[in-house]
């Protein structure tokens, strides 16, 4: 008699039971994915974000003086408080200069507008200078307000040469018997600019705060006392010696 061979066949609710297990963990590993795409993803945008606060920034002075006209590009980025931090090495500055100044257009304003297109474009005399230049940057793509804009006085113009010279010299925002007084030759005029401590006439008194300290300054500009005009006036007068020799 042939041996009795029995043959089991699988038990379905087993195999159901294993394809439903299998279908789960599939689910989860499909789900885990999708969550660890979606925080990586998160992360990636919080560090683009986070990276565009952080990142270098950029402001554009131009300044119309009377030998010339040039374009200060600085690079910043700002600190853990919202502070600027500026790199004036190298890599963080970048200046132009075209002759001669806006300020020698005064009585031909028209042949301005050839020296500006070097730098953005130029217009007529002191007013109409500014209206053309404002509306050169209103269209320039730089970020611009038409108060930007605007002249300056020899007293103002002494003031940030000290801020300038003082935050060199590490001194600005410190004891204000420890900064440095300035002299300043222009072209056309000298500023002078100090902290004072003595009263000093209205016109000359200015007072300047930076952070918690305040600084009491003299700023006095002298026309005609700038290094163009002194060399036209030393040449002048050598001229006249010559001639009286």
């Amino acid at each position: 008699m042939e041996q009795l061979k029995l043959q089991m066949r699988p038990n379905a609710t087993a195999r159901a039971q294993k394809n439903a297990t299998r279908s789960n963990l599939v689910v989860l590993i499909l789900l885990a994915t999708v969550i660890a795409a979606f925080f990586l993803l998160l992360v990636l945008v919080c560090n683009s974000r986070n990276s565009m606060r952080r990142g270098k920034k950029y402001g554009i002075v131009i300044d119309g003086g009377s030998t010339g006209t040039r374009i200060h590009v600085f690079g910043f980025e700002l600190d853990g408080g919202g502070r600027p931090v500026f790199d004036f090495g190298k890599k963080g500055l970048g200046s132009m200069r075209v002759s001669p100044g806006l300020s020698s257009y005064a009585e031909d304003p028209n042949r301005s507008g050839g020296s500006l297109v070097e730098l953005l474009e130029f217009g007529k005399s002191r007013e109409a200078i500014l209206e053309s230049c404002r509306r050169v940057l209103r269209v320039s793509g730089f970020q611009f307000r038409d108060s930007w804009a605007s002249v300056i006085t020899g007293s103002d113009e002494g003031i940030y040469a000290w801020v300038v010279a003082n935050h060199a010299l590490g001194s600005l925002g410190g004891d204000p018997r420890e900064t440095t007084g300035i002299i300043e030759l222009g072209g056309a005029s000298a500023q002078v600019t100090f902290v004072s401590s003595e009263p000093v006439p209205p016109e000359f008194s200015h007072t300047l705060r930076f952070g918690n300290v305040t600084y009491n300054l003299y700023s006095h500009s002298l026309l005609d006392f700038g290094q163009n005009v002194a060399l036209e006036s030393l040449q002048k007068s050598l001229y006249s010696t010559d001639l009286m020799g």
